[in-house]
């Protein structure tokens, strides 16, 4: 059973991505879709042989469907799709890490003050049209903000877990101040348009957005991949450090790159809470805390649950529905059955 629940998990993301790319305003039969995914793959290897070989070897490759299909497909659903998959991933772990090295089960990569830094610029970007785009106004502002978190909490050259929270409360404030200023000063349209961003959605995904954020998110799930056996040690506290383990470096690393795969999951696809603390909690509960299981798997459920939700937020209605308020309605239940599960308590 253990067993069987562990290959579940992992290839959740192969079900979440056939399901996602069928159910919509325009519903694709599951067969039409595997074979134009295979099709496709097939058209992609025949266009690199013809590269490869100046022309001499290729096949062609005929897809049987209407080309409506395929503008739906690969065009619009699939870019967005992937896009809520890697944004799942990268919220999740970073909960997973966070949670690890700071002993803490409630805390998640909004403590760093990156949610609020990153809402400040699209507030910026969208109310007062500085130039740039929403996107790297979210993202130049995020890091801005770890950036002022870290630098707070340094104190004589050191990064406390007290002194991280607490400055990352100041920044949080901080920006969250300045973004109630500018919608309080804004006009109503650009308000509007504000509010929509802060509540998260995946409705301007591309493949432009996604060949932004994967290589960035991809590479920060594998850094902490092949460093999970480290967050082990870390769990350990103060304890880690009597065995040499240098406990402040490695929990730099594992902040910066956190803050990296959060500021371009938020910067692309604003706020979305609740997937940082749900997953690695979910993963916790039926493998226990080691960290060499819980983060692979993690980060595959992560990507089933955004890609799910969003399905969700799309489908469940006429008109879309923000999908930060699909993952709250379903963080809150489940908190809730946590806490009265287990009283409180919580392994490291």
């Amino acid at each position: 059973m253990r067993k069987a629940l562990h290959l579940s998990f992992l290839l959740s993301p192969v079900l979440a991505l056939i399901v996602s790319l069928c159910i919509g305003t325009y519903p694709i039969p599951p067969s039409a879709v595997v074979s134009m995914v295979l099709l496709k793959v097939a058209q992609i290897i025949s266009e690199v042989l013809r590269t490869l070989t100046l022309g001499k070897v290729s096949f062609s490759v005929t897809v049987p469907y209407p080309s409506v299909y395929q503008t739906i497909l690969f065009e619009i659903r699939f870019p967005r799709v992937l896009m809520a998959m890697l944004v799942g991933s990268a919220l999740a772990i970073s909960g997973a890490v966070l949670q690890a090295i700071f002993r803490n089960p409630l805390v998640n990569s909004y403590i760093l003050g990156i949610s609020s830094g990153a809402a400040f610029g699209a507030a910026l970007a969208i109310g007062l049209s500085v130039g740039i785009g929403v996107t790297p106004s979210a993202f130049a502002f995020a890091l801005l903000a770890v950036f002022i978190t870290t630098s707070l909490a340094r104190v004589g050259g050191r990064i406390t877990p007290v002194s991280l929270v607490l400055a990352g409360i100041i920044v949080n404030a901080f920006f969250s101040a300045l973004t109630s200023l500018l919608k309080f000063l804004m006009e109503h349209d650009k308000l509007a348009s504000i509010v929509y961003w802060l509540m998260g959605s995946f409705a301007n995904s591309d493949w432009g957005s996604v060949r932004v954020a994967f290589p960035v998110i991809l590479a920060g799930c594998f850094l902490i991949y092949s460093m999970r056996w480290q967050l082990n040690v870390l769990s350990f506290g103060e304890e880690a450090k009597i065995v040499g383990v240098e406990t402040e470096k490695l929990k730099f690393v594992f902040i910066v790159v956190v803050s990296m795969i959060t500021a371009v999951s938020i910067a692309f696809c604003g706020i979305i809470g609740w997937v940082g603390l749900m997953i690695p909690h979910i993963v916790r509960m039926a493998f226990g805390p080691d960290h060499k299981t819980l983060i692979p798997l993690t980060i595959t459920l992560g990507a089933s649950f955004m890609a799910l939700a969003d399905t969700l937020a799309r489908s469940v209605a006429t008109y879309e529905i923000p999908i930060g308020i699909i993952t709250t309605l379903l963080g809150i239940p489940f908190f809730a059955y946590l806490l009265r599960k287990t009283g409180g308590g919580w392994d490291a």
